[in-house]
């Protein structure tokens, strides 16, 4: 699904009433109506229902919503915010609809007026301000969004949290944006629902498909992405009849240390139960039994230390090379990465300590076979390029340090973002809160690596590994609490969450 900035979504909404062809008032209407099936169950419990709209189309939506939940059994109260002389032409017909409707109250609020009460059994409608706000919340409006804000009552915002920007929020006033608890938005998500530090004011978000013309939105070029299941099943390929292991490569994942094994046993998993046809694990020589023993499909390579890496092996017949999950900093086993740097004959996998690495030596970047993979965490990505000072500042970060060394980047979180050289972003749809447990990071290196060796290219191969790692955990968490959720447990999903998702194909 693709992700338009504000200019271009305005756009979409004018193509579509030019050449479906609909009236603006229409589409509008269409607009409201899908947000009022969604409203109208989820209100009828609340004693009371206050639809905050203002002057322009965002607040015509308002009018037209709280005209249809009128009858729902609850009182519906519309506030027309008066912090401008004109309205829209859409807003002016809207009010008119309003005359004569059962079960609603009409109120035009303005500077000076004493705010509404509202109890927090209530639920706000939130259609002051929408898509186009290009300047922070101010005067009395301000002072509204922070009653609504403090009022306990459960927030529902149209199309976007009133104050919030639809993309850059650095130069925003946050203490004027609507804490929503839901987001209803129009046929695409926003850029800021992607960023973590917007979590608390766009709450859960759902997108209402409005039916925007099919060729406006194929046509209009973007360079973010949500990443759902029939993006990535348009990558997959099935295997055929007379297939052999060969034919999906040989994997090799370099990782572990004493006390870290199961790092390694967690990535090498990970990496055959995502398809690879062959598996070499290089560990240390303390890890022999425990892979040999706790992975007999794997093969292992052990190194001359007993407690860390600090060589690799002759590349030349991998297809797909990992490294990092438990690796730890020993000077012998950056002595390895350095070298395997230096000889890799196709893109790297980097993850965990071989970031770390990575960190204490940036002159080493520039050597990166072009199109690795690295998957840092937010720490990690803060000791490669220095500490942002917010999430969208990290992710025009993300975009440079991805153009400069021609790598794929995973920027891991909530919606994990893939960013590739060219900087397209790819936002995962996949995933809970239960995922945010020790060794996932080292499951989805794992996979990752299983898709290369498959000859699926490393933009693919981290698109198909973020979606599928995500879906695997959904499954995972599925009857069970998001505490209860480990790393191994992931692991175990994968086959099914392939299936899930493939299965139509």
């Amino acid at each position: 699904m693709k992700i338009f900035d504000a200019s271009q979504i305005k756009e979409i909404d004018a193509y579509t009433i030019a050449h479906e062809p609909i009236n603006s008032i229409d589409l509008m209407e269409r607009a409201a109506r899908k947000c009022a099936e969604w409203i109208r169950p989820r209100v009828r419990s609340a004693p009371g229902v206050h639809v905050f709209c203002g002057p322009g189309n965002n607040g015509g939506d308002g009018l037209a919503i709280g005209r249809m939940l009128a009858g729902t059994g609850s009182k519906v109260t519309v506030y027309k915010i008066r912090y401008a002389g004109n309205t829209s032409h859409d807003f002016a017909i809207n009010e008119k609809r309003l005359d004569g409707v059962k079960n609603l109250h009409s109120v035009d609020l303005y500077d000076g007026d004493t705010f509404p009460e509202i109890r927090a059994t209530d639920v706000i409608i939130d259609a002051i301000f929408g898509n186009g706000l290009s300047r922070p919340v101010e005067g009395f409006v301000a002072g509204l969004v922070a009653q609504m804000n403090a009022s306990g009552a459960v927030i529902m915002a149209i199309d976007l949290p009133s104050g919030l920007f639809g993309e850059d929020n650095r130069n925003n006033a946050m203490n004027a944006v609507v804490k929503a608890d839901y987001t209803l938005t129009f046929q695409f998500p926003k850029l800021s629902f992607m960023l973590a530090s917007n979590q608390e004011y766009v709450g859960t978000w759902y997108v209402l498909d409005i039916g925007l013309h099919p060729d406006a939105i194929i046509s209009s070029a973007t360079s973010n992405f949500y990443l759902e299941a029939a993006d990535i099943q348009s990558l997959y390929h099935r295997r055929h009849k007379f297939a052999h292991k060969g034919h999906f490569g040989h994997a090799l994942v370099l990782s572990g240390s004493k006390g870290k094994m199961g790092a390694a046993v967690l990535s090498a998993r990970a990496c055959l139960r995502s398809g690879a046809g062959l598996l070499s694990m290089a560990v240390p020589a303390c890890g022999y039994e425990i892979v040999q023993s706790g992975l007999p499909e794997a093969m292992c390579i052990c190194d001359e230390q007993d407690d860390w890496i600090s060589q690799i092996p002759a590349l030349q017949p991998y297809n797909a090379i990992g490294i990092g999950p438990g690796i730890g900093m020993h000077a012998d086993t950056q002595r390895a990465l350095k070298k395997l740097i230096q000889d890799a004959h196709c893109p790297l996998v980097l993850d965990a300590d071989a970031l770390n690495i990575l960190a204490e030596n940036p002159t080493w970047f520039d050597f990166l076979p072009a199109y690795s993979i690295l998957t840092p965490h937010p720490k990690e990505f803060e000791r490669m390029t220095g500490k942002a000072g917010c999430d969208y500042e990290r992710l025009l970060r993300g975009k440079e340090f991805s153009r400069r060394y021609n790598t794929i980047l995973l920027l891991k979180g909530a919606h994990t973002v893939v960013i590739a050289p060219d900087g397209t972003c790819y936002f995962n749809s996949t995933g809970n809160p239960g995922m945010a447990t020790g060794g996932s990071g080292d499951v989805l290196t794992g996979m990752i690596t299983g898709w290369m060796a498959q000859q699926y290219t490393p933009l693919q191969s981290a698109l198909l590994a973020v979606y599928l790692h995500g879906a695997a955990g959904d499954l995972a968490a599925a009857g069970k609490a998001h505490e209860g959720l480990i790393a191994g447990d992931i692991v175990e999903m994968i086959p099914k969450a392939i299936k899930k998702t493939f299965r139509s194909i």
